[in-house]
């Protein structure tokens, strides 16, 4: 399993991840992407801004970096990363299929993906991301399931998936939606020649959305790695967007809004690690503290209050404008 190698780090920031969603191509839903990045968004800009995250985040302790098919260009940005430092051998890399990228690196574009969890997309992606990755890739994650998904069902992929495993590949999948935990539930059921298939579990979790955690905490039980995405609520936990609550509490540990909110993450103690989705060296540097906040159980008791209903919540999500 390449999290054991997470397991035998020692620095306070191995369980906080760098995920390249927002830096891997132009157009992404968080809020504040205006001020985050550079105004002339070329393939040349986010590959400069890409590498140096990779860099600050490895030199301050992080050691998973998670992309995807979809999320632009982020396979090749870390992989002329991982390329050009090939001494840098103790990071487990994951990345995503089950998403297309159709915006053509633009940010106005009527479609930025398309989702199909299909076995021919499966194959293509797989042959794509080995050409870019090749044998640095650790995770290979169904992108985004949801309890109606083929992927769940579809025995002829499974039986690929856990060919790909017998080779050393970590299988695992990603999960959104207000039924998160109804597709954690399932794709736990989900067995080849009587074994688990999934070794890992992506959701979204944070401050605002907290329904998946049962479920999380069941998949832990099971032995599954759980690593938790969008902890920021793309932007709506951070300056200026937090809500007055967890700014109280962020003013009484005297660290930003964003390492109160991904330390309320980090202190589940079935979560394996956390993303940061970080697109400036500031905001990662500010997310990284996140490993320092010990809160109390008041602070824990008075953030309780800011749980969304899920189904409100990923309403507002899907409104959200590709900036």
């Amino acid at each position: 399993m390449p999290f054991a190698r997470l397991a035998s780090a020692t620095t306070p920031t191995c369980h906080i991840g760098l995920g390249l969603a927002a830096v891997g191509r132009p157009g992404y839903i968080n809020l504040g992407r205006e001020q985050d990045l550079p105004a002339d968004r070329t393939v040349e800009a986010l590959r400069e801004r890409t590498h140096e995250l990779l860099d600050a985040a490895y030199a301050q302790g992080v050691r998973y970096f998670d992309v995807a098919r979809s999320y632009g260009r982020s396979e090749e940005f870390l992989a002329g990363w991982l390329s050009a430092r090939p001494d840098v051998a103790d990071v487990v890399v994951g990345s995503k299929w089950g998403y297309t990228y159709t915006a053509g690196w633009s940010t106005d574009a009527e479609r930025h993906e398309v989702k199909d969890h299909g076995l021919a997309t499966y194959e293509r992606q797989r042959a794509e991301t080995a050409e870019l990755l090749g044998d640095r890739l650790d995770l290979y994650q169904i992108h985004s399931v949801t309890p109606d998904s083929p992927a769940l069902t579809d025995k002829e992929l499974h039986a690929r998936l856990a060919e790909a495993a017998t080779q050393g590949l970590t299988v695992g999948f990603s999960t959104s939606g207000p039924a998160q935990a109804d597709a954690i539930r399932a794709a736990l059921a989900v067995t080849v020649d009587g074994e688990p298939l999934f070794r890992t579990v992506q959701s979204t979790y944070n401050a605002l959305e907290t329904s998946a955690g049962p479920a999380l905490a069941e998949a832990h039980e099971a032995g599954l790695t759980v690593i938790v995405k969008e902890g920021m609520a793309n932007g709506r936990l951070a300056e200026p967007h937090a809500p007055a609550e967890l700014k109280a509490v962020a003013a009484e540990t005297g660290l930003g809004c964003d390492a109160v909110a991904l330390a309320l993450v980090l202190c589940r103690p079935w979560a394996g690690v956390v993303l940061s989705g970080a697109a400036t060296l500031n905001q990662l540097a500010s997310n990284l503290h996140a490993a320092a906040v010990d809160l109390d159980e008041d602070q824990l008791t008075r953030l309780a209050t800011l749980v969304e209903e899920p189904r409100a919540y990923w309403e507002r999500r899907g409104e959200l404008p590709w900036h």
